[in-house]
């Protein structure tokens, strides 16, 4: 059996760009973010990816730093979500959260435009572990959060530090 593949929710990214790990305090966690993509133990989704391109924009017409690193360093990590079998995880995803009484429905609807339900439905389909900064909160009603569906339907979901412990990543 092969190593375990985690697939990353657009926070790790935009957490680590915005405080901890910007780009010029850390460049060697943005290398071990390329280098276990190319060795296919870490990845992405294509919603993540059109979620750190939306409104990112800089007032002068760029791209901001952490777009443009995305599309040049990551983009091959970025898998498609149109398989029939995410569609069909997507789909018994989208379920649970409409007929869980615990959630607003504005919560639910933001929950289904966003990229979170087909980060979720990817990890289901292909057996991977989500690596996020949400945390479970077994009362909240005005957000539906990653781990609160991650654990009815048995899927692993991690921080961004104990991903990097269990491959293995040593900053020095």
């Amino acid at each position: 059996m092969g190593h375990p593949i985690y697939v990353l929710d657009s926070n790790v990214f935009i957490e680590a760009y915005r405080r901890y790990y910007a780009f010029d305090i850390a460049p060697k966690f943005w290398e071990s973010l390329i280098h276990f993509a190319n060795i296919g133990i870490i990845e992405s989704i294509d919603r993540v990816k059109l979620e750190l391109e939306k409104g990112k924009i800089k007032p002068d017409g760029t791209t901001d730093d952490l777009a443009a690193w995305a599309e040049n360093n990551f983009k091959n990590a970025f898998q498609n979500t149109s398989g029939a079998d995410v569609i069909r995880a997507y789909s018994r995803i989208i379920a649970w959260v409409t007929n869980n009484s615990q959630f607003t429905n504005a919560a639910k609807l933001e929950f289904a435009n966003e990229s979170d339900g087909w980060l979720i439905a990817y990890a289901l389909a292909k057996n991977r572990i989500i690596v996020t900064h949400e945390v479970l909160k077994s009362d909240v009603k005005n957000k539906v959060p990653i781990p609160n569906v991650c654990l009815p339907f048995k899927i692993r979901y991690i921080d961004t530090f104990v991903m990097l412990r269990e491959i293995g990543v040593h900053f020095s």
